[in-house]
């Protein structure tokens, strides 16, 4: 492994990069396998994303995911990345109560899963009251703008954010007051390239796109997807690196066909008697006693 990839990642570190001109390489994990396998790549930040609701447990969206369902997720992540940052992902309702439940919730992803931050989407008035808040308790937060997933019930459908110049104003605003807020980072997912540019160009903290082009200070997309764990439709802006589905799909296949012709276990994969020891005789003579 390279230099690069041992170096424990931090904030700072984070931030280094985005004035160095490195890119910042983020990736979603939900389990300690994942982990293990996206930390060893050396991948910067790892986020526990919420989006585990859909491509882990089934769920039509992320509106169902729970705290605890978060904290056991990013428990596992936490023990197989030794070296990424790890982000836990408040999800819906978790963050829409009160002052003092809001921070409870977000200091579990550090006290009880391990995780070095948490993220948030929206950059609301309150929201960003709440985020203040938060990093007054010592909880690092990452915001989140463009297309929020949480707010499916209320856009309809998942859609490209910021063609018209009024969304375009609001969510450099949103941007902008995030920083302001104090997050260490800001996620843009879905928005022209164009805005996010010049979003990355007005921002001293990082940004990480997720379909939103070229120009963020990272890149961060679904473990699941990247891989091509799952078949059916993905977004435009998700490249697949491997195929997965097909490859599993055809090893189960394989194995189902073995099993049902016989042809495993084989002998090979089978366990043995030391020599010289008859399993009958054995047996026979513990019926005489």
């Amino acid at each position: 492994m390279s230099d690069q990839k041992n170096q424990y990642v931090t904030i700072p570190r984070l931030f280094a990069k985005k004035e160095a001109g490195e890119k910042i390489v983020a990736l979603t994990a939900y389990d300690y396998p994942m982990a293990r396998i996206v930390d060893e790549a050396g991948v910067d930040l790892i986020l526990v994303g919420d989006s585990l609701g859909m491509v882990v447990l089934g769920y039509e969206n992320t509106i169902p995911v729970t705290m605890d369902e978060m904290i056991h997720h990013t428990k596992a992540v936490s023990r197989g990345a030794k070296r990424a940052l790890v982000v836990g992902d408040m999800p819906y309702f978790s963050f829409h109560l009160s002052e003092k439940e809001t921070i409870f919730n977000a200091s579990r992803f550090l006290k009880e899963a391990g995780a070095k931050a948490v993220k948030i989407e929206g950059a609301s008035p309150r929201r960003l009251k709440l985020i203040e808040s938060m990093i007054e308790a010592e909880i690092p937060v990452m915001g989140h703008v463009g297309l929020t997933p949480q707010s499916i019930n209320h856009l309809g459908r998942f859609r490209v954010s910021g063609k018209t110049p009024d969304e375009a104003k609001r969510i450099v605003q949103g941007a902008l007051d995030l920083q302001d807020a104090g997050v260490f980072s800001v996620i843009l997912e879905c928005i022209p390239k164009e805005l996010a540019e010049e979003i990355t160009t007005r921002l001293i903290v990082p940004t990480i796109g997720i379909g939103a082009g070229p120009h963020c200070d990272g890149q961060i997309i679904v473990f699941h997807d990247l891989v091509g764990f799952m078949d059916g439709y993905l977004p435009k802006f998700v490249k697949k690196y491997a195929y997965l589905h097909e490859t599993i799909l055809g090893a189960v296949s394989s194995y189902s066909d073995d099993v049902r012709h016989k042809q495993f276990p084989e002998d090979a994969h089978s366990y043995h008697l030391k020599s010289g020891f008859d399993i009958r005789d054995l047996l026979d003579k513990k019926r005489e006693k």
